[in-house]
Parts: C-alpha cells; structure tokens; sequence
C-alpha cells in the first residue's frame, strides 16, 4: 500500500518490448527513460495505491511525437498512460498492465491568448499557476483551482473543479475544445472558439474527464475570465460542522455569488496550525472569498454575515490585500500535508464525495459521526459551496486491518451520498479506486453503455486499461 511499494504488472501479458523501447529512442533520443527511478515516479500519484511502474517513460515535445508513441504501441498492444503532474487521488496513473508511459510535462507552451475573446490554447504540460502567471498582464485568469499546481491536460482528463468551482464551474464548463491522440495514433480536433455549438456529438465533453481511457490530450482551448475589481477573502469559526454547512446551504439558496466557500474541520485546523505555523481558531470553519465591485464585494460581505449569525458564527477574519489572501488560501490547500505530518509514514485515503446543496448538512454531520465511532483519524475538508466534500483517511500502508476499516467507512460514506441522490465522486475521478462503485451508482444499463464506447474508441484496450470501465 505504501507509495514506496512496487507492484509487479503481469508481464506474461506483454510481448517483449525492447524492440518497442528501442524504436522509441530511435524517434526521442535521450527523452526515452528505463531508469528504475523514472519509473516508480512515474507509477504513482498521491494516493494509497501501490506503485505499478511502466516499462518506459516518454517525453514528448509535440503533437506528432505522442501520435508516433501511440501508433508503435498500437503496433504491439502496448498500453500507453498518460502522465502530467501526478498529482491524481484514485491511482489513475498506475500502469497496472505495465507499458508505456507518456509524460507531457515537456509540451508545456502557452499557444495563443484571445484577450477579446476570453480564451487560450495551451499545450498539455501547462501547469494552472504557468498559465496564470503568463496571464497576468493580460487582466484576465483561468479559475478553475483543484489545489495542488496541476497540469492542464490532467485537468481535463480527470474533469477537476477545486476552490472556484461553485462560482467558475469545472473543467467541463470552462474547456472549449482539445486536441487528442486517438488509440491508433491520430491527431484530432474537438471543440471550437464559439461559445456554444450544435455540431453533431459534443467530444470534448466524452474526453473530458475520460482519463485517458480514450486518447491523450495534448492541447486544450480554455475559457479565461476577468479579474475582478475587488476580492475579500475570510475565515470565520462555527460551532459545529452542521451549522457551518447549513450556513452554506442558506448562502448558496440565498443566490450570493460566492467565489468560494470551503469547510474545514476542527481536526483539520489543529493539523494545519501545526504544519502551517499559523495560529487559527481550531474550530469547524469556513474560508470565504468574495469576487466583483467593491460594491457588490461589499453587500456579499454583509449578506453572508447576516446568514452566518444565524448559525452562531464568530472570530470573522479578514484578508482583503492578496499576500495575505494567499497566505490564508495556501493553509487551505497544505490541508492534505498537514495530514500527513501528524502521523508520518500514513498515507492519505481520499474520499470525495458530493450530493444535492439540500442534503449537504446531514450528510456530513452523518459522515462525522461514522468517523468517530470508526477511530480513525480522517478530518473533513470540502467544497462545500457545490455539495462536495472529502474526508480524508490517513492510514498506516502496514497495517491490512486499519485498510480495511478505511475501505469500509468510504463504502458507507458512497452510499450515503448515493442515497441522497449524490455521486462518488465530485472531482476526483475514478481511477482504479472507484471503479467498485461505477455500476452501483450508473447501473448495469449505463456502465454497459461506457463499455461499448471504450470498445469503439479503443478497441485493443490499450489507453490507459483497467480505470473508469471494467473491461
């Protein structure tokens, strides 16, 4: 279970690929890897899962380069496994069929900005803080911020959302249109730079969030936004997590346009005080951020402060100058690393679920009562703004019996989302982790349906095998 761990593919599966590794040297030259260090990089992202390490790592530099890579593998079924940061929670990057992995990390130029028209095209490897430094001169920005500094395309494979979403929407709202590596190697085009088309099948929308099941992405055309005249951001303290989260439920009913609205547990703050060297109430908290005029900055502010009374709400601080919104953002999103400082050598088991704003309140309070009477130390953090939260598990890799604890409470915490009309994941994707939960939530009917769609699109099996659909 530990991240350090090495599990075997089945090798037996796979034809020997030297004659493969070698043609892809003879195309990239040194920007072919077989080091076992680049490897088991490159056989793991930031969840509990094992490493399963590929056989080699690519380093492309165009579209033409991943196009060759696919066609040789296709050539001899060789999976391929797109890689961007390595930063996914549910193992999407574990080569668990062993192959090739393709690492974008090299194609990452900013292509084009359109400052009249509220977009860019970017190269895959293009990291959220890359493009919003190239962007900030331009008075424009790209919202979408799932945290950690995560590339483009991985964006899009996995359909993130983050912080803004409740204001911004996700990836499936703000990307136009991409380029794509189809599984013989083609190069294709979806989308456009119109705002809205009814041009036949919406594909960007069936490789968004595909992870990399479908093809590789290696461009995307992205909706930019304005920077706003005014943002105030706050942390403000509740007495538990039930009022913290129906204060949001009224916010978000009441219509006030929110940037962002995130709960953080008590468990959590404690955590984070420690890591982060700041001295925050550890108290069930929210953290706030207020976008548009002063004006508009200004009655939000009051709005929310006249709600959040109502749910015995206190200890409002504010960070209105952007060094120390930063600074009060960043505590936030160490959250996970806070985590994991409390008991080194754990690894975080992130859960992610979301369900209906109506429900939001129960099914945390419900979840935090589970947690309790499992004895896990698994703290509370979410989005909570769009109904989606996360309890993340830390857990010793040793230890099969506190895994097994894990894996249960993260089953009862999916149905409990699923009984309210919820999903297993708001961001996170599937990954090998929630594949369990795919045809619990979707039905036989519709994970059949998926099935049939991978098949046509992939008919060797060889993007990404074993995530999303169980083929």
């Amino acid at each position: 279970m530990s991240g350090k761990q090495t599990m075997n593919h089945p090798a037996a599966n796979l034809p020997d690929l030297a004659p493969l590794i070698d043609q892809l040297q003879s195309i990239l030259g040194e920007r072919v890897s077989t080091s076992s260090s680049i490897l088991e990089q490159h056989g793991h992202g930031e969840s509990w899962h094992p490493v399963q390490a590929p056989d080699a790592v690519c380093f492309p530099q165009s579209n033409e380069e991943v196009a060759a890579i696919v066609r040789l593998c296709a050539e001899t079924a060789t999976p391929v496994i797109a890689f961007g940061t390595g930063t996914s929670l549910e193992g999407q990057v574990q080569a668990v069929k062993g192959g090739i992995c393709i690492d974008l990390s090299q194609m990452n130029q900013v292509l084009e900005v359109g400052n009249e028209d509220l977009d860019c095209r970017v190269q895959a490897g293009v990291t959220r803080r890359q493009l919003n430094q190239y962007l900030r001169d331009t008075g424009l920005f790209f919202p979408i911020d799932p945290g950690a500094d995560t590339s483009i395309g991985g964006m899009a494979a996995t359909r993130a959302s983050g912080t803004n979403a409740v204001r911004y929407g996700t990836m499936r709202e703000n990307v136009l249109g991409l380029t794509v590596i189809t599984a013989s190697g083609e190069i294709i085009k979806t989308g456009t730079r119109a705002r809205k088309s009814a041009a036949g099948y919406d594909l960007t929308r069936l490789f968004v969030g595909s992870e990399g099941t479908l093809g590789v992405i290696t461009e995307v055309s992205l909706r930019l936004y304005g920077l706003a005249e005014a943002i105030s951001a706050a942390i403000v303290n509740f007495p538990d997590v039930r009022s913290a989260a129906e204060a949001t439920i009224q916010t978000i009913q009441m219509g006030i346009p929110m940037a962002r609205i995130e709960i953080v547990d008590s468990a959590y703050m404690k955590a984070i005080n420690a890591y982060s060297k700041t001295d925050y109430p550890e108290l069930d908290t929210l953290f706030l951020e207020f976008h548009g005029t002063h004006a508009g900055v200004a009655e939000q502010v009051q709005m929310f402060n006249e709600i959040s009374q109502d749910f015995g709400a206190t200890g409002f601080q504010w960070a209105e100058q952007e060094e120390d919104r930063r600074q009060l953002w960043r505590a936030r999103h160490d959250a996970y690393y806070a985590g994991l400082a409390v008991h080194p050598g754990y690894r975080g088991y992130v859960t992610d679920i979301c369900v209906p704003i109506s429900r939001l309140a129960d099914c945390i309070a419900e979840t935090q009562a589970d947690i309790a009477d499992s004895g896990l130390f698994a703290p509370i953090i979410g989005h909570v703004g769009d109904g989606n939260f996360h309890s993340t598990m830390f857990i010793d890799p040793e230890n099969e019996a506190m895994l097994e604890k894990a894996l249960e409470l993260d089953h009862r915490m999916v149905q409990r989302a699923l009984d309210m009309g919820g999903t297993c994941t708001g961001e996170h994707g599937i990954g090998l982790g929630k594949l369990k939960h795919m045809r619990h939530e979707h039905g036989d009917g519709a994970v059949e349906v998926m099935k049939a769609i991978k098949a046509a699109m992939d008919p060797q099996n060889i993007m990404n095998p074993g995530k999303v659909v169980d083929c």
